[in-house]
Formats: C-alpha cells, sequence, structure tokens
C-alpha cells in the first residue's frame, strides 16, 4: 500500500500512521499528541487554503498545523 502524509487525506478518512518524518522536536511534540506509529487517524475537518486540520486520535480532537501533519505519514484504513 502507498504511504503519504496526512495532510492528503480528505474529511472522514481514516489512516493508520506509518512514519514520522522530522527530527526530535517534531516527532516528540506528535508523540506527546498521541500521534504514533500503528495509531489510527481520522481526519474531521480540513481547513480551506492549507489551513491546520481537525483529526481525532485516540478518542480526542486535535488541531493539527499543515507543517507537523505534512510529516506524518499514514496509509488508508
Amino acid at each position: 500500500m502507498d504511504n503519504f502524509p496526512l495532510i492528503n487525506l480528505e474529511n472522514g478518512q481514516k489512516g493508520v500512521i506509518i512514519s514520522i518524518a522530522g527530527g526530535f522536536r517534531a516527532t516528540k511534540r506528535l508523540a506527546d499528541l498521541g500521534l504514533t506509529p500503528d495509531t489510527v487517524v481520522e481526519v474531521l475537518k480540513k481547513a480551506p487554503f492549507s489551513g491546520p486540520l481537525l483529526i481525532k486520535v485516540r478518542g480526542s480532537n486535535l488541531i493539527l498545523g499543515k507543517g507537523l501533519a505534512a510529516k506524518v505519514f499514514v496509509r488508508l484504513k
């Protein structure tokens, strides 16, 4: 299956996190938010004009900026 950035998912789509492409700070920040490999994530709403994503992960809703969302690679669930 193809892996692609979380930012490419559309509203309502779910993916499984495969990897995080980033340095220590980005990886730690994402892990602190619960975004780790093998975690299911759902895009609830994409803001227009490359704005942030509203996502659901581990039962919580989070807003994730475009920059961090581009570092999270997923495969469709």
